[in-house]
This record gives C-alpha cells, sequence and structure tokens, in this order.
C-alpha cells in the first residue's frame, strides 16, 4: 500500500531544558514530595516520533505541578530518535537502530547486543526498576479511537478503569518481536503490585493526540493521588468532562509475519469488525491470514510489514 499524506498538527517541544534533570540521567527528572506514597513514572518519545507525550510532559514542566505524596518520575526516553524528527518525512524518526519498545526483558537487556536503544533503555532500566507505577505514552498511525493497553493482569484493567478514559482498553500480551516496557519485570508477574498502562493517544500528528496525551496524564496521577484535580484544572489539554462508558477488547492473538511479503486484502485502519468466521484479512507469502472467530476486531495495523514484525492484533470485545 503507498504511504499515506499525513498532515503534521504538532509542533515537537524543545526538550533541550530538562536534559539536565536531576537523577543523573539526562532527560529524566524526579520531583519528591517528602510525603509516602507511590512512585510514579510517566514516560514519553519511546517511539522518537511519537511527539504527543512530549508535549504533554512538557506542559506538565510548564505548569509548575508537583507531587502531593509520593514520587513523580518524568522521562523522555528515545530522544535520539526524537531529534532526528522532521515533519516533512515524519515517519523516519520512530527509532535509530531497533524498537525501543520490544527491548525490556532482563535477557536482552542483560545481554551482548548493542544498538542505540539497548544503551538508553540499559541507562533508563533502574528508573523503570524504582517505579511502582508507569504510564508509557504512544500514538498510532492512524486516526481511529485512541486506546489504553492494560496488557493481560487484573490489577492494569482495574486501573484502566479508575482512569475512566479513553472509551476503549486493550488487554493483549505485546509482540513475538520483544517485550514492552510496560510488561517489563514486576509490571507483568501476576503476583507483583506494580502497576503499568500505555495510552495509544489517537493519530500521531493529529492535535488532538496531544490532548488525549495530557488528560491520561493528568487522571492517571489524578487516580494515584499524585496530583489533584484542583491542581490540574488549568493544564493545557485537561479535559475532565468526559464519562465514557469504557469497552474492553480482548486480544486473542497477534498476527506475526513470517514471510518476506506480508499484504492486507484491504486498507485496513483499525478497530474494524468483521463477520463472518473465515474472513480473508491478508496474505503472508501468499498464506491466506483470515479471522478466527465471527465480529473479529481489528487492532492497530501497520505498516511496517517486515518478517518478525506484528501485522494486526486481533480481538473481540468483552464485556
Amino acid at each position: 500500500m503507498p504511504e499515506p499524506n499525513y498532515t503534521v498538527e504538532l509542533t515537537p517541544p524543545d526538550i533541550e531544558p530538562y536534559r539536565a534533570g536531576n537523577t543523573g540521567i539526562d532527560f529524566v527528572t524526579t520531583f519528591d514530595s517528602g510525603a509516602a506514597g507511590p512512585h510514579i513514572l510517566v514516560t514519553a518519545l519511546t517511539h522518537g516520533n511519537e511527539i504527543c507525550g512530549a508535549i504533554a510532559l512538557d506542559r506538565f514542566f510548564r505548569a509548575g505541578l508537583r507531587p502531593r505524596q509520593g514520587k513523580l518520575t518524568l522521562a523522555f526516553d528515545n530522544v535520539a530518535a526524537y531529534r532526528s524528527f522532521d515533519p516533512r518525512v515524519p515517519t523516519a524518526s520512530r527509532y535509530v537502530d531497533e524498537d525501543f519498545n520490544r527491548l525490556w526483558s532482563a535477557e536482552t537487556l542483560d545481554g551482548p547486543r548493542q544498538s542505540m536503544e539497548l544503551a538508553r533503555a540499559r541507562t533508563l532500566r533502574p528508573v523503570v526498576d524504582a517505579a511502582d507505577f508507569l504510564l508509557d505514552i504512544h500514538s498510532m498511525q492512524y486516526a481511529t479511537a485512541p486506546l489504553m493497553l492494560a496488557g493481560t493482569l487484573d490489577r492494569s484493567l482495574a486501573l484502566a478503569r479508575q482512569v475512566g478514559i479513553p472509551e476503549l482498553i486493550m488487554c493483549d500480551a505485546g509482540h513475538a518481536a520483544g517485550p514492552r516496557m510496560r510488561d517489563y519485570g514486576e509490571f507483568g508477574q501476576p503476583d507483583a503490585a506494580k502497576t503499568a498502562l500505555l495510552i495509544e493517544a489517537g493519530q500521531h500528528w493529529e492535535r488532538q493526540a496531544a490532548n488525549v496525551a495530557t488528560d491520561v496524564m493528568l487522571r492517571f496521577l489524578i487516580a494515584l493521588g499524585t496530583v489533584t484535580r484542583d491542581d490540574a484544572e488549568g493544564l493545557g489539554g485537561a479535559d475532565f468532562g468526559a464519562h465514557p462508558r469504557q469497552r474492553v477488547i480482548q486480544v486473542t492473538e497477534a498476527v506475526t509475519i513470517t514471510g518476506d511479503k506480508f499484504e492486507f486484502v484491504q486498507d485496513f485502519r483499525g478497530l474494524e469488525v468483521l463477520s463472518p468466521k473465515g474472513t480473508l484479512i491478508g496474505r503472508d507469502d501468499g498464506r491466506e491470514v483470515r479471522t478466527p472467530y465471527d465480529d473479529c476486531v481489528l487492532i492497530m495495523p501497520s505498516r511496517r510489514l517486515a518478517k518478525g514484525q506484528t501485522a494486526v492484533r486481533l480481538g473481540r470485545y468483552v464485556e
């Protein structure tokens, strides 16, 4: 499929003022309330072209908000990729060497492989290890409804419901290409308490994505008692009026590309509901990929159709 022409409505913020931080790690800042409470981590720029999270963190810094309890750490992740962002070719700066959000296992982080993203992940690993709660801010290729990714654990789904937006919560196990940061360590362990969410705030460069990212970030912090609604009311992008009936999409499988050429049979954009069972989705080196059940929801079909990567996730709405 041809690459679409994207309209870039967002302006990447200057994050250089946040380079020094106060943690000894570039672009990582921790605010300590001095009062007992959890350690919250909010991350942006896990992918360098997903700039809505950088805007949300920039707004927070500029507003001068501080945690009421516990600690709050704000981190800009893949800064090297972000520095190469060019609105004329906005898809080109997702990463430098490899996807930063497929590296989060002890085996990979402790292994011998080297890349720009692995070096940064290893530097940020103690920051992630120290957090009790994580919100990782992302955006999507297509202009579809925002999605909260809650993983597979009940406690993450409960926190997503407590945050209250967006309408759609997706529960999935991630990608065959490697674990996400939100699934790393105790965040992904059933018998642990640490809890992580990942927000896909909308299309990468649409204006509303920055507002969704900001709104979700603030509601996340309010839900955990880090800030109050009164603290957050005046911050740009915040809108506490929405109270949607949230719906859960349970992902049953991720279609991982096994061949050298994967093609969708239609220009799927995501959240299409296909029936009946057996509807053709695409071909992987000629092998037909079909829906496994009626009312199958397509989630985040990719244009990065390379062997070993996720082409699309398949799920169903559940009550």
